[in-house]
C-alpha cells in the first residue's frame, strides 16, 4: 500500500505539472502538431480528447528485431497487460488486462480482439489469436478497461490490430529467415505494390519450432493478404484474406511441483502417451467499404466470414478428444458525423453489429492407450448477437469535452443436441443487456489531458464455460454473466525534454465473477460472489536524444475475491484473485546509431501470484532480462538487414503459464499448475529487401 500511495502522490504532481503547462503554453489547442488519432473506441478522435486509457504501438516496435511470434513482444510495455503461455501453441497466448481474461485456460476471454475491422472474438466472448499476422501488422491500439459501449460482450478492453494495405511502404519484396534455440525456424516472404488508386500486399510465413519442453513442437503456416482500391472523394473498398494452417501444435500439459523439480523440460506421461495437441485450419475473408460522401459524415460498412476446422486431444484420458467445424460471419456498420447542439460542437457515432457463430461440435472418450472408446457429444452450438450503439462527444469549451454512450445487446446462445440416446440436452439462453458510459476530458494544455470515466460492462459465459459439472450436456443452470462497474481517472501528456507519460487509476467492481476449477482433469466454471480490482498504471517514454530512448511501464493492482466460497467449501473472502500478480514493471532502453543500427535492453519484473482461489499455492516472483540488436546495409536498390536477440539472459527459472485452479479434486502437491518456461534462448534473422 505504501507504493500505491507514492504513485498517488506522483499522480497529483503530474496534475500540477499539467496545470503549469497550461499557464505557460505558447500555442492554442487547434495549432498542435503530430496529432495521434485513435479509432479503436469507434469514435475517431485525437488521443488527447479520448476519455479512456488507450495505448498505441506502431510498426517499428512491433517488428524491429523481434521474432514476431506473439503479441507480448509488441505490447509488453503497455501498462496493465499481463501475458502468459507464450510457448504453448496448443493452448495459445493468454492475455489479461486489469484482471479480465485471467481465467482462460486457453485462448482469450473477456477482451475484444479485432484485426482490420474483422472480429476475432466470437458472440459468446471467446477469442483466438493464432491467426494474427505480426509480420504485416502496422498498428495496434489497446483500450484498457471495460468497453461494452463500443463492442458488447467484452468486459476487459479492446485490442485493435491493423495490418498493412500495401501503400504505407515503397513497393518491393522482402524475404526473412529466422533461426534460434530449441530448433526454431521461421521463413517469411512479403510483397507489396501500388498501381494508381489500387494497392496490395501479401505476407506468407512458415514456423517450425520443437519447443523447450518435450511434446511441444509446432508447425504453423500463415498467410495474410489485402487489396485496397480508392475512388471518388474518400471512398475506399478493402478486401482482406487470412489463412491459418497448423498441422501440429503439441501440448506438454501442466506439471506438479515435484515434476518440475525432477525435470523442467518433461511433458506429462498422459500428454506423450495420447500425443496431446491440436491441428487447425482457418480461413477468413473480410470486406470493408468506407466513404466520406454519406451526407456530411463518414460511413463504414464491413462484412466477414470465417471458417475454422479444429481438432484437439487434451492431455488426459476420458472425454478428451474434441473436434468442431465453425462458421462465424456477420456485418457491422457505423456512421460518424460532426454537428452542433445549442451552438456547441458535437461529434457522434451510431452503429449496428450483427454476428453469428455456428459450431458443429463433437467430443469423444479416449482410453489410456489413445483408442477412441465412444462419442460423448454431438451438437450444434449457435451464438447470435444483435446490437445497436451510439456515442457522442460534446465540446462544452475549447478544452472541455463530455462523452456519453450506450449500447443494447441481444445475445442468444443455443444448443441443438443430436445425440439424444442419453437424453436431449438441447436448450437456449438469451441475454438482453444495456451498457452505459460517461466520461469527461479536459485539455490542460495542447499536449496535456485529464480525463475521468465511469462505465458498465457485461461478460457472458462462453459455450465452453457453460459445461455442466454433473456430466450432463446442455447449459449449466447455475452460471450467469458477470457484470462490471468501472471507474477510472487518468492524465496523459508531455512534460518537455522528450518525456511523455500516461497515468491511470482504476477501480472496478465485478459481480458474479466467472472462475474456473477442475474435476477429473476437466475444467468447469462457477460464479464468485464478486471481485474488486483497484490499481495504478503508469507508462513513461523519454526520448533523451535521437540516439537514446527509455520506455517504462508500471502496474500496481489489488485483485480481491469478495463474498465467495469455492467449490471445495473454502471461504475465499479477501483472497487474491488467482493467476494475477499485483506488481509488474517493464523497462526498455533503446539505442540508435548511424543508418538503421539499433540495440535494446529490456528488463521485466513480475510479482508473485497464487495458483488457486484458496491462496494456498504461491508462485514466486521473477526478473527477466533480454537484449536485441540489428543493422542494415544497402547495396544499390537492395537492403540486407541482420538482427538477433537473447531472451531470459540471466537463465532465470520461471513459469510461462500457471493453470489456475487445476486438478481441484486432488491434493495440492499433485496438482499440475506449472508450465516451465525456457532458460536462456537465442534467435537471429536475416532480411533481404529487393
Amino acid at each position: 500500500m505504501f507504493v500505491h500511495r507514492r504513485l498517488v502522490v506522483v499522480f497529483s504532481a503530474l496534475i500540477s505539472a499539467g496545470t503549469w503547462a497550461t499557464a505557460n503554453a505558447q500555442q492554442s489547442v487547434e495549432s498542435q502538431d503530430n496529432v495521434i488519432k485513435v479509432t479503436s473506441p469507434r469514435l475517431e478522435r485525437d488521443l488527447y480528447e479520448t476519455p479512456a486509457a488507450v495505448s498505441v504501438t506502431n510498426a517499428p516496435d512491433i517488428q524491429e528485431g523481434q521474432q514476431r511470434l506473439q503479441l507480448d513482444e509488441s505490447l509488453d510495455t503497455v501498462p496493465g497487460l499481463f501475458f502468459q503461455n507464450r510457448y504453448n501453441f496448443a493452448q495459445n497466448l493468454r492475455l489479461s488486462t486489469r484482471g479480465f481474461g485471467a481465467r482462460a485456460p486457453f485462448g482469450i476471454r473477456g477482451i475484444r480482439i479485432q484485426v482490420d475491422g474483422i472480429p476475432y472474438t466470437l458472440p459468446d466472448g471467446q477469442s483466438q489469436i493464432d491467426a494474427v499476422d505480426l509480420d504485416s501488422a502496422q498498428r495496434i491500439e489497446v483500450i484498457r478497461g471495460p468497453s461494452s459501449v463500443q463492442y458488447g460482450n467484452a468486459s476487459g478492453g479492446v485490442i485493435d490490430i491493423t495490418t498493412a494495405r500495401g501503400d504505407e511502404m515503397p513497393p518491393g519484396a522482402r524475404l526473412r529467415q529466422d533461426v534460434g534455440s530449441n530448433d526454431y525456424y521461421k521463413t517469411t516472404f512479403q510483397a507489396n505494390g501500388s498501381e494508381g488508386a489500387t494497392s496490395g500486399i501479401a505476407t506468407a510465413s512458415w514456423l517450425n519450432y520443437n519447443g523447450y519442453r518435450d511434446q511441444s513442437q509446432v508447425e504453423k503456416g500463415l498467410f495474410n493478404g489485402r487489396v485496397s482500391h480508392g475512388w471518388g472523394a474518400g471512398q475506399r473498398l478493402t478486401a482482406t484474406f487470412n489463412a491459418l494452417h497448423t498441422p501440429k501444435a503439441e501440448d506438454p500439459a501442466g506439471l506438479t511441483a515435484s515434476q518440475v523439480e525432477q525435470d523442467r523440460r518433461q511433458a506429462t506421461a498422459n500428454a506423450e502417451r495420447l500425443d496431446a495437441g491440436q491441428d487447425v485450419d482457418q480461413q477468413t475473408l473480410g470486406l470493408l467499404y468506407e466513404t466520406a460522401e454519406m451526407g456530411t459524415g463518414d460511413l463504414a460498412v464491413s462484412t466477414f466470414f470465417t471458417h475454422r476446422d479444429f481438432a484437439q486431444q487434451l492431455p488426459f484420458p476420458g472425454p478428451s478428444r474434441i473436434a468442431y467445424d465453425r462458421q462465424f460471419y456477420g456485418v457491422s456498420t457505423d456512421y460518424q458525423q460532426g454537428s452542433e447542439v445549442a451552438g456547441l460542437p458535437l461529434t457522434w457515432v451510431v452503429g449496428v453489429d450483427l454476428h453469428r457463430q455456428v459450431d458443429e461440435r463433437r467430443r469423444y472418450s479416449v482410453s489410456f492407450n489413445g483408442d477412441v472408446t465412444g462419442q460423448t457429444q454431438d451438437e450444434t452450438q449457435n451464438g447470435t448477437t444483435a446490437a445497436v450503439f451510439a456515442q457522442g462527444d460534446l465540446a462544452l469549451t475549447e478544452r472541455l469535452n463530455v462523452s456519453l454512450g450506450t449500447r443494447f445487446d441481444r445475445l442468444r446462445l443455443s444448443v441443438d443436441d443430436h445425440r439424444i440416446s442419453d437424453g436431449d440436452d438441447s436448450g437456449s439462453r438469451t441475454y438482453r443487456e444495456f451498457s452505459g458510459f460517461a466520461g469527461v476530458s479536459y485539455r490542460l494544455a495542447p499536449r496535456q489531458q485529464f480525463y475521468a470515466t465511469v462505465g458498465t460492462a457485461f461478460e457472458a459465459p462462453t459455450f465452453t464455460e457453460f459445461a455442466n459439472p454433473d456430466g450432463s450436456g446442455g447449459f449449466n443452470p447455475d452460471i450467469e454473466p458477470q457484470q462490471a462497474l468501472n471507474r477510472e481517472v487518468g492524465i496523459r501528456g508531455s512534460l518537455g525534454q522528450g518525456i511523455r507519460y500516461d497515468l491511470a487509476l482504476f477501480s472496478i467492481r465485478v459481480d458474479d465473477e466467472i472462475l474456473p476449477y477442475e474435476i477429473n482433469n476437466r475444467t468447469f466454471y462457477e460464479n464468485a460472489g464478486r471481485t474488486e480490482r483497484n490499481g495504478v498504471e503508469l507508462g513513461l517514454k523519454w526520448d533523451i536524444s535521437y540516439t537514446w530512448r527509455v520506455t517504462s511501464a508500471v502496474t500496481l493492482a489489488d485483485y480481491t475475491l469478495k463474498d465467495f466460497t469455492d467449490e471445495q467449501g473454502n471461504d475465499a473472502d479477501g483472497n487474491r484473485l488467482p493467476g494475477l500478480p499485483q506488481e509488474q514493471w517493464v523497462t526498455e532502453v533503446e539505442w540508435r546509431g548511424d543508418g538503421q543500427r539499433f540495440a535494446a535492453l529490456e528488463w521485466q519484473y513480475v510479482g508473485d501470484l497464487y495458483a488457486e482461489n484458496s491462496n494456498q499455492t504461491r508462485v514466486s516472483d521473477y526478473w527477466l532480462l533480454g537484449i536485441r540488436a540489428g543493422d542494415s546495409v544497402r547495396v544499390g536498390s537492395q537492403k540486407f538487414s541482420v538482427y538477433g536477440g537473447i531472451r531470459n539472459l540471466l537463465d532465470e527459472d520461471y513459469f510461462s503459464n500457471i493453470r489456475i485452479n487445476a486438478n481441484a479434486d486432488r491434493p495440492i502437491e499433485d496438482r499440475g499448475y506449472y508450465e516451465p518456461a525456457p532458460g536462456r534462448t537465442f534467435y537471429a534473422g536475416l532480411e533481404w529487401a529487393f
